[in-house]
């Protein structure tokens, strides 16, 4: 792979989505109509990614800060005016609705240099947290709990860095504190109850825990059992070099998704500067992996969701169609890229200038 072609391509697909009328505004593919929030934060985050904001001028970073906060709501979350009412988020599942939506522009407002407007005063239905905790459904939807303590520990750990939330930062310790004695597995590193040794257990086991090794690394707590964890993810490669074991996709179980994939790059890719335990192993499984990824990239610029097919991310106005890009899956696969380029400095993602921002959730970079 050559890697001068790569980052025009990835933003001038990204301008193609730019929705005429307002800075920020961004629709998810070609195929849809209207600008979503969702589509703004990816934007702004692989602008980021690819160090392409500094482009803008200072007003244009301040009308984009404006409109994502512009979609605060009085607790604090964020709300995308097209999609809520409809589809996965009818409901506001806490998994995927307001506060999932809320930590991507999080991370993507503060790319961009601002910040948060309102105060989280939504996290007080957590405090005490331990209860909540224990009545998740760890047994056998350990998955959608990876999503729901995710969403809950990143406005946490916002509220206590930009905020100045003393409180939330207690709960977030609490948190990690329950979490290392609570569901843990020692002998598998992973959480929940499900046989691991059945390659979509494990792999549903391994995507939640991807979901919680960030409030750990972010925090730069010790992730526990970590060479039993590094022995969980390794295993979930598929013989393709992608992470996929039909979680995503059932019937093409070794084309994966880009969710499968960036669960196991992250925590590969971050537990290797923590231990040198089975280091070759993991640069040999990243490297698969590595050429693995950038197979997702298709002919406008854009990735994929997942190769070859069609993909609608829980409502009409966040569809992809066959062979085209979509910014979701655009701005994910690039992250993994990027994250392989910090555990393989010798390759060509590792010669990209990629810039990380520190801020909860999913685009920050801590170092041993």
């Amino acid at each position: 792979m050559n890697i001068t072609p790569f980052r025009p391509q990835v933003l001038s697909f990204i301008a193609a989505h730019r929705f005429p009328g307002g800075v920020g505004q961004y629709r998810y593919s070609l195929a849809v109509q209207k600008p979503t929030l969702y589509s703004s934060t990816y934007a702004a985050m692989t602008r980021s990614l690819l160090n392409d904001l500094e482009s803008l001028s200072s007003t244009e970073q301040s009308e984009w800060i404006s409109y994502f906060n512009h979609h605060q709501d009085d607790d604090g979350l964020y709300r995308d005016p097209v999609i809520y009412g409809q589809g996965w988020y009818k409901d506001d599942p806490l998994w995927c609705g307001r506060s999932h939506l809320t930590c991507h522009v999080l991370t993507a407002i503060t790319c961009l240099g601002g910040r948060a407007e309102r105060r989280f005063t939504w996290i007080k239905q957590f405090d005490p947290i331990e209860p909540w905790l224990e009545s998740r459904k760890w047994t056998h939807e350990v998955d959608t709990v990876g999503n729901e303590i995710m969403n809950v520990g990143t406005i946490l750990q916002y509220a206590r860095d930009y905020h100045a939330d003393d409180r939330a930062g207690k709960q977030v310790e609490r948190l990690l504190n329950w979490l290392d004695t609570h569901w843990l597995n020692p002998q598998t590193g992973v959480w929940g109850t499900m046989d691991i040794s059945i390659p979509v257990n494990r792999s549903r086991m391994v995507q939640a825990a991807y979901h919680w090794w960030p409030l750990y690394f972010y925090d730069n707590r010790p992730i526990p059992c970590i060479e039993r964890a590094i022995d969980a993810v390794l295993a979930t490669q598929n013989a393709k070099g992608g992470f996929g074991c039909g979680v995503h996709n059932p019937t093409d179980p070794e084309t994966s998704s880009a969710c499968e994939d960036i669960d196991s790059i992250d925590p590969l890719a971050r537990m290797t500067a923590k231990t040198d335990y089975r280091k070759t192993d993991i640069q040999t499984a990243l490297r698969r992996a590595l050429d693995w990824v950038i197979q997702n990239q298709v002919a406008d610029g854009g990735m994929v969701f997942i190769k070859n097919q069609p993909f609608e991310y829980g409502h009409p106005e966040l569809t992809s169609p066959f062979g085209r890009g979509a910014m979701f899956p655009t701005w994910f696969r690039t992250l993994s890229l990027a994250l392989l380029g910090k555990a393989l400095p010798d390759t060509w993602t590792g010669q990209i200038p990629w810039y990380f921002v520190r801020s909860p959730g999913y685009q920050f970079w801590s170092t041993p």
